[in-house]
């Protein structure tokens, strides 16, 4: 299935401190458009052990793509506030670092008398005062690999549904394009026989001029080759069919499955260089307009090939 690069998912375990006390685990998985698979990390030091599993899961799962892992956990109100009867349920104090902080205090207030006092809650915050519970390393490290691989499969289903919406709308641009080679196409011919011919009036018209009627018809036939040889040159035949086959190409990779990023960005440069070709070689207003108008819907299509794994 034909993904986009972009998409988003979470998930959340519990984590057991200890004492009764059970702490919430949230992963988040993020992912923009990126040339290569580009993976990064912003956990806590509690889950910094399940990096390699939830690196090993991204590269599996992924091929292109700025991803990026984050973990963020809190005690559960509820299990905190059952187990509040336990007086180390929360943590405890750290007497040692107390003292050294009362006496900080103490000599800080004697350089700065009118300095307030700490507060409860912000001698509680200090570094160090509170040893909380931290439960188990290995409970952690297996939240943080449920958590994320949950995460990281709800993302790779945005990613699948995004990118369904993408093979639509490009196929939709595929078939605008298609309807305006077929209305130009056809026309072509006459577009050069036409220019061929007022071409060559023209120059009969300087040619009329001249007493010399047999230089003089000598020169036109001359003129009447080099006519033939320019429309030649201006003839898009070829353009068009390679512009057929690069849509065909596009339709094809589009129908397909796995990663088409990369070459469909190959193919909407093809594209751009025939229409571009297109464009230099009209010799009618019509088109012109409608090579334009096949660059306009190709840069729309390379808007949306950015985003596609």
């Amino acid at each position: 299935m034909i993904s986009s690069m972009t998409g988003y998912g979470s998930a959340s375990r519990q984590v057991s401190l200890g004492a009764g006390v059970v702490a919430d685990l949230q992963v988040e998985c993020r992912a923009v458009n990126s040339r290569f698979l580009d993976l990064g990390f912003r956990l806590p030091d509690e889950c910094r052990g399940a990096e390699p599993a939830l690196r090993e899961m991204a590269t599996q799962g992924l091929s292109r793509g700025k991803v990026e892992f984050r973990a963020a956990w809190r005690v559960n109100s509820a299990a905190a506030g059952a187990a509040k009867s336990n007086p180390h349920a929360l943590g405890a104090i750290n007497h040692d670092c107390l003292d050294a902080l009362y006496t900080l205090q103490e000599k800080a207030q004697e350089s700065f008398p009118k300095a307030q006092e700490l507060s409860i809650a912000e001698v509680l915050r200090w570094p160090g005062v509170v040893s909380e519970p931290r439960g188990e390393e290995d409970s952690w490290i297996t939240a943080t690999v449920e958590a994320g691989r949950a995460a990281l499969a709800a993302l790779m289903e945005s990613r699948h549904a995004e990118g369904k919406a993408l093979v639509g709308v490009l196929t939709s641009i595929t078939g605008k394009m298609r309807d305006i080679v077929k209305v130009i196409e056809p026309k072509v011919p006459e577009y050069v026989a036409q220019y061929q011919e007022k071409l060559t009036e023209r120059l009969s018209e300087a040619l009329a001029a001249q007493e010399q009627a047999k230089a003089g018809a000598e020169l036109m036939e001359r003129i009447r080759q080099e006519v033939v040889l320019y429309a030649v040159r201006i003839d898009v035949a070829e353009e068009f069919a390679r512009l057929k086959t690069h849509l065909q190409a596009v339709d094809t990779a589009l129908a397909g499955k796995g990663p088409v990023g990369k070459r469909l960005d190959f193919l909407m440069q093809e594209l751009n260089r025939e229409a571009n070709t297109l464009s230099s070689k009209s010799v009618s207003e019509e088109c012109t307009q409608a090579a334009l108008e096949l660059k306009l819907f190709i840069e729309q299509m390379r808007e949306q090939v950015q985003n596609l794994e």
